[in-house]
């Protein structure tokens, strides 16, 4: 029993920088954009994060660089496929190289060629009493450090945002129907910037996790294609807040098993490279099997105002 708690809760842990940027990339891509460089934000979140909490020793003043750093290259993103309406796809994949090169060369100017990786304390997690001591949900839900706990009000929010206010109704109908938000009065390019800067805010965040919260340390391959698992875990759970959760959760479930297996010593027969593998395989099977797909009608397609 004690083992499936500790899968469970290891589980949450290793689902929370997915969801924070499965969830965003809910956000962006319901305004229409497909936010392809989200590898890169999450790798520039990481460095920022550790950059930030090596030099200042405060991981608050870290996630605040992480989130700075995301939003500079999701800003860069806005301004080439909004402003200059090029293609998301290949811009995305290009910013994505960018930031691998970005953080590599400035880790060396910065800390040079060190013998052995800079380590920075990574945050503890904090057990908030009473409800820690509830049967099976306080183990699970109630033992994670602040980055898994500001979900707990996050993903509720973004999702009254989404079905319940007007802004939210303005932002679905950008990824719908532009042309009649266009006519409407209202600015597509501001709906579809703010809804980019989100989700460059919450990639920053979900790297600083990995150097701040997981690894307490920072090297250029740490995410490991986590930025497009959570790019895929949006499409499989149909462009929804909760449909995030629940995928984000069995991708975290999928990882936790492979570290578990992997630091037990148990694996066995089965080589430890299936269970690193597991979650990226597990993509590619839900991938091909989900038949239905609630796509936005206009996702990827830069919105041009006919003139006249």
């Amino acid at each position: 029993m004690n083992i499936i708690l500790g899968l469970l809760s290891r589980a949450l842990t290793m689902s929370t920088p997915l969801l924070f940027g499965a969830s965003s990339e809910v956000i962006a891509e319901r305004s229409g954009m497909m936010i392809t460089a989200i590898e890169g934000i999450f790798l520039m979140g990481a460095w920022g994060g550790f950059v930030g909490t090596y030099y200042t020793g405060s991981p608050i003043l870290g996630v605040l660089l992480a989130m700075f750093c995301g939003l500079c290259l999701a800003l860069i993103y806005g301004l080439i496929t909004i402003t200059m309406q090029q293609n998301q796809v290949v811009t995305g994949a290009a910013l994505n190289l960018f930031a691998g090169g970005f953080c590599t060369f400035f880790q060396r100017v910065l800390f040079g060629v060190p013998t052995s990786p800079l380590r920075i304390a990574t945050v503890s997690a904090i057990e908030l009493k009473p409800f820690s001591k509830i049967p099976i949900i306080g183990e699970i839900f109630f033992k994670q450090t602040v980055f898994t706990y500001s979900l707990y009000l996050l993903i509720p929010a973004m999702a009254y945002f989404l079905y319940q206010t007007s802004w939210g109704l303005s932002l679905r109908s950008c990824g719908e129907n532009p042309v009649a938000v266009d006519t409407a009065g209202l600015n597509i390019t501001r709906i579809r910037y703010l809804a980019v800067i989100f989700s460059g805010l919450m990639g920053g965040i979900a790297g600083a996790f990995y150097s701040i919260a997981f690894l307490g340390m920072f090297t250029s391959n740490m995410i490991g294609g986590r930025g497009w698992i959570a790019f895929a875990i949006c499409f499989l759970g149909n462009w929804t807040p909760f449909g995030a959760v629940i995928g984000t959760f069995i991708f975290g479930l999928a990882e936790a098993i492979g570290i578990y297996m992997q630091s037990s010593g148990s694996a066995g027969i089965i080589p430890n490279e299936f269970f690193i593998a597991l979650p990226y395989i597990l993509t590619i099977v839900l991938t091909v099997a989900r038949r239905k797909l609630n796509v936005p009608a206009q996702l990827g397609v830069p919105y041009i105002k006919e003139e006249g």
